[in-house]
């Protein structure tokens, strides 16, 4: 983080799926949080190869940089959807109108659009059926930039969580900004009807992505509630596998260690270990600043729904 950057940050996430087994059961779970903390990073410059260029529409530019980011590490990119849109734009209206970041809007309150995700969606004229997966990130800056709400939401593990989720196949994003310049980005992503294709039975999906550069060093934890690391508040940038929401990820070792060192000690986050984490899904976050223009080397061991996983990869921080 710049010292001399003074824009601050909100964030919620929320992840929710009802999932159909070949028996007719059901599931599902949920995170949330909000904040209003220091950013972590300044705004990234759109010159990876691949990267989009920036419109100036906040909205799409988040958009659009959330599928940079899945593409880079194996998964399907989200088709936008208008009704989805339409759902993220009132809630993003009703967030600034009201100078509030939450999941929920009070019916009463100007701008209402529905009290939930799915009455949104329903106002809105998206319908889920089953099976589905839905989520929805929130955050709120000082800052317009579409890739900058994009980038600090994706550096923030339970947010993480919810925007690589391999299964999602459709997404709508909403943005807006008040007179003294405070802009509320709200993006809302599900599969329905069916789950996307995923990623491959036996695998994961991992980030920062094999050779990824100009990875960021640290993360504030504080900017997250619930708080990754309760105790601390700048870490190591988490790294995070992820497999689809039906699956179980079980962690046998998960380490990361700069090139010709030693492993970093770290927070491990499973369903085992923390709550807010999802089943399908595992992080670790060092518990000490990266180096700047290191190489590390990340090792993951387990399985994913018995089937044993072994990952091996490495990216290198600005």
């Amino acid at each position: 983080m710049r010292s001399s950057d003074t824009r601050h940050i909100r964030f919620l996430a929320l992840l929710l799926a009802a999932l159909l087994s070949a028996c007719g059961g059901g599931g599902g779970s949920s995170n949330s949080g909000g904040v209003t903390p220091p950013p972590t990073n300044p705004p990234p410059t759109p010159s990876a190869p691949g990267a989009p260029a920036a419109t100036g529409n906040t909205a799409t530019d988040g958009f659009n940089w959330f599928n940079f980011r899945r593409s880079q590490i194996g998964l399907a990119t989200l088709a936008r959807n208008a009704q989805m849109d339409l759902a993220s734009q009132g809630h993003a209206n009703y967030l600034m109108t009201n100078n509030t970041v939450s999941h929920t809007q009070v019916a009463g309150n100007p701008g209402f659009t529905g009290a939930n995700l799915i009455d949104r969606f329903n106002a809105a004229g998206y319908r889920v059926t089953a099976p589905y997966a839905y989520g929805e990130v929130i955050s709120a800056a000082g800052d317009r930039a579409g890739f900058y709400h994009a980038e600090e939401l994706i550096a923030a593990i339970y947010h993480r969580f919810v925007i690589f989720e391999p299964v999602f196949k459709e997404a709508g994003t909403g943005a807006a900004t008040s007179n003294s310049n405070y802009t509320y980005f709200t993006a809302a992503m599900a599969a329905s009807g069916g789950y996307g294709a995923g990623v491959a039975r036996g695998t994961v999906a991992v980030y920062p992505g094999v050779d990824q550069t100009a990875v960021p060093v640290n993360f504030m934890s504080d900017s997250e509630a619930p708080d990754p690391v309760p105790n601390q508040n700048e870490v190591g940038y988490p790294i995070s596998v992820h497999a689809n929401i039906a699956s179980t990820i079980a962690v046998t070792s998960f380490t990361v260690k700069p090139r010709g060192g030693s492993n970093l000690a770290a927070r491990l986050l499973t369903k085992s270990t923390d709550s807010n984490t999802p089943a399908s899904a595992a992080a670790i976050i060092p518990l000490a600043k990266l180096n700047a223009a290191t190489t590390y080397d990340v090792s993951f061991a387990g399985s994913v729904d018995g089937a044993a996983v072994t990952r091996n990869w490495s990216f290198t921080t600005k």
